[in-house]
C-alpha cells in the first residue's frame, strides 16, 4: 500500500461535515460512544472492558515506564499513537491536549513539564471530564487540569500555550479546519503541534461514510494527508510534517470485526509550528 502524500486525491469540502453525517449528528454519535467508554472504562478499539492490554500499549508507542508511571484508570487505550513521543516537552512549558479523555497523555505530559509547567486537557464529554478529574486525585498531581469544551471552540485564552498534543481525536471533528484555527489561536508564537491521528489512504465504502459508529470509532472521519497539510497551512502553520506509520496496520485492523479498516486508514504523526 502506498501511504505517501499523493496516495489519494484531495476530497472536496472536507471541512463542514464528515463521514456523510451532519455536524450535530456526528457530535451526538461521538459523545454517546465516549460517554459509554468513560462509564465502562473500556477501550474504544477492542471488546475488552478491562482497558488496553500491554501489547496494545506497546503498539501505540508507549514504553513500560510510561505505562506504569500513571495510576490505573487513565489509560483507556483510546489513541492511535503516542503524541508525547514527538512533543519534545520541556520543563516549564504549558501543554494543551485536544480530546484528553481520561487523562493518560496529560499525566505523562505533566511529568515532562514538571512543577513549573502546566497541562490542560479539553474534552467535550462530561463523563470523560469527570473521570479525568477523579484521576487527578488518584495520581496526586497539581500541574494538570481538565476543562469541558469542544476542540472547535477551545476554552483557553489567546497565545497561552507552548505545545498542543492530541491522540486520535481531530478526525472526530466535523470541522477540522476550525480545530486548526483554534489551535493556532491558542499557541504562543513559536508554539508547536505534536499530534497522533489517523489519515485516509483509500476511498471508504459508502456504507462506512454513513455509519455513525464508523465516524465515532476514528474511521469515517479520517482525511487524506494532502487535506491535513492544506488545512494546517490555511490556519497559518509552518514546518508542516505529516508522516504515516505502516506498523499501525497491526492494531488498526482490529478496530472493526466486520472489515479490515487498515485498508482505508493508517496512523500518522502530525507536526507543525506557529511562526515566531
Amino acid at each position: 500500500m502506498n501511504l505517501g502524500v499523493n496516495s489519494m486525491s484531495e476530497q472536496p469540502n472536507p471541512d463542514s461535515t464528515t463521514g456523510g453525517l451532519a455536524s450535530d449528528e456526528q457530535r451526538r454519535a461521538v459523545r454517546r460512544r465516549y460517554r459509554q467508554i468513560a462509564n465502562e472504562s473500556s477501550s474504544c478499539c477492542s471488546d475488552s472492558d478491562a482497558g488496553p492490554d500491554e501489547r496494545l500499549t506497546r503498539q501505540l508507542g508507549y514504553s513500560e515506564d510510561q505505562e506504569t508511571a500513571v495510576a490505573d484508570g487513565a489509560n483507556l487505550g483510546l489513541g492511535c499513537g503516542n503524541p508525547n513521543a514527538i512533543a519534545a516537552l520541556q520543563p516549564g512549558e504549558t501543554v494543551l491536549d485536544l480530546g484528553s479523555g481520561a487523562g493518560f497523555d496529560c499525566f505523562l505530559a505533566g511529568q515532562e513539564v514538571g512543577d513549573t509547567g502546566h497541562v490542560i486537557g479539553v474534552d467535550m464529554t462530561p463523563a470523560m471530564i469527570e473521570k479525568a478529574r477523579e484521576n487527578v486525585a488518584t495520581n496526586d498531581v497539581r500541574n494538570v487540569e481538565f476543562r469541558l469544551g469542544e476542540i472547535e471552540h477551545l476554552p483557553v485564552a489567546d497565545e497561552t500555550v507552548d505545545v498542543i498534543i492530541s491522540n486520535c481525536v481531530i478526525n472526530l471533528s466535523p470541522d477540522k479546519q476550525q480545530v486548526f484555527h483554534e489551535a493556532y489561536r491558542a499557541l504562543r508564537p513559536g508554539g508547536r503541534l505534536a499530534i497522533s491521528d489517523v489519515v485516509l489512504t483509500a476511498e471508504l465504502p459508502e456504507d462506512v461514510h454513513a455509519d455513525p459508529e464508523s465516524v465515532a470509532s476514528c474511521v469515517a472521519g479520517a482525511l487524506p494527508i494532502v487535506n491535513v497539510e492544506r488545512m494546517l497551512s490555511n490556519a497559518g502553520f509552518e514546518a508542516i510534517q505529516v508522516e504515516s506509520d505502516e506498523a499501525s496496520e497491526e492494531f488498526i485492523r482490529e478496530w472493526d470485526a466486520d472489515r479490515d479498516v487498515s485498508e482505508y486508514v493508517v496512523s500518522a504523526t502530525i507536526e507543525a509550528t506557529k511562526p515566531a
